[in-house]
């Protein structure tokens, strides 16, 4: 017993002991830290910053920088990036295609639009925000609208939607969202140009027998061709996509309705519900419907008689993460 007292309690001996003490408890408490209490969430600054829950939402509506202070455990953020939705076309115009729309989640977090695909990585550092501005409206008596700009954070760029044209003669815009056929224009312009998976938006309609405006594709489907049940009829806009990654089910990047020759203009969004049109402009029973601000909807189509086209919406940017 005396020697091993002595052990634990001289010389040598009690400085190895204490020493093994020492690295023991450590090795206790970082494992009890992995085993899931220490959660560290990110920390970032920029844009509007709300919460839903453990999540943190920064909304940039204009251009910004999303800065990463603290990487945190997981090191990814949901997002999405919303580019300018195009103008509308004058005189029997097409609609302006939607910008581009794009976004990655973690399956979990929130409920995502059917194009989302996975969250994406970040490090600590500064990333620069770019909102794309709308396409300018195709002033009357014949004009072509003009196309959205691109919306970019990080890796993702989302193509600015295209500008409705008015006559066969000027082809229609291609985009994130194509622009509208004119008057007698044979196709669409095409959507998801550059091409990306999932695809960020989609064709638009031709121009209608009868001269009216096809509609701007829209983030989920592709714009109506011109004259839909009339032939005067301007062709609806392609549907939006929902999502709810600002904590509120919203939808973005709807297509614009297409321009009447005599007839009604095409719905905005391809949707019958002004409050589910993504922003997409009707077409004008006078000038075309501006696309709304922030949602990336192209803009509606003028009517006959040398009306003019509206304005796209401009783009919008949404980051989420888990901050505890």
């Amino acid at each position: 017993m005396r020697d091993l007292k002595n052990k634990l309690t001289s010389g040598k001996n009690t400085k190895n002991t204490q020493s093994r003490r020492g690295k023991s408890f450590g090795y206790q408490v970082l494992g009890f830290g992995a085993g899931g209490a220490g959660f560290v969430g990110m920390t970032a600054t920029g844009g509007t910053i709300t919460e839903d829950g453990n999540f943190k939402i920064h909304t940039f509506t204009g251009p910004g920088t999303f800065e990463v202070t603290e990487l945190g455990d997981e090191g990814t953020v949901d997002y999405m990036v919303v580019a300018g939705g195009g103008g509308g076309g004058a005189n029997r115009g097409g609609g302006g295609g939607a910008g581009g729309f794009r976004e990655g989640y973690n399956p979990g977090s929130y409920t995502a639009s059917p194009l989302a695909t996975t969250s994406l990585p970040v490090s600590a550092t500064s990333y620069p925000i770019t909102i794309g501005s709308g396409g300018t409206a195709g002033p009357g008596p014949n004009s072509v609208g003009g196309r959205g700009s691109n919306s970019v954070f990080s890796t993702i760029t989302s193509t600015g939607g295209g500008g409705g044209t008015y006559t066969s003669t000027t082809p229609a815009q291609p985009g994130g969202s194509g622009g509208g056929g004119g008057i007698n224009t044979p196709t669409g312009g095409t959507g998801n140009t550059p091409p990306v998976s999932p695809p960020q938006g989609n064709n638009a309609g031709a121009g209608g027998p009868s001269g009216s405006g096809g509609g701007g594709g829209g983030a989920t489907s592709v714009g109506v061709v011109g004259g839909p049940g009339d032939p005067s009829n301007g062709g609806n806009g392609g549907a939006a996509a929902t999502t709810s990654i600002n904590a509120t089910p919203t939808t973005y990047s709807g297509g614009g309705g297409g321009g009447a020759y005599n007839g009604s203009g095409g719905i905005g969004g391809g949707q019958p519900s002004p409050s589910l049109r993504g922003g997409g402009g009707p077409g004008g029973a006078n000038a075309g419907t501006a696309g709304t601000i922030n949602t990336g909807g192209g803009a509606g189509g003028g009517f006959a008689n040398c009306y003019g086209g509206g304005a796209g919406g401009s783009g919008i940017v949404i980051i989420r993460y888990k901050f505890q």
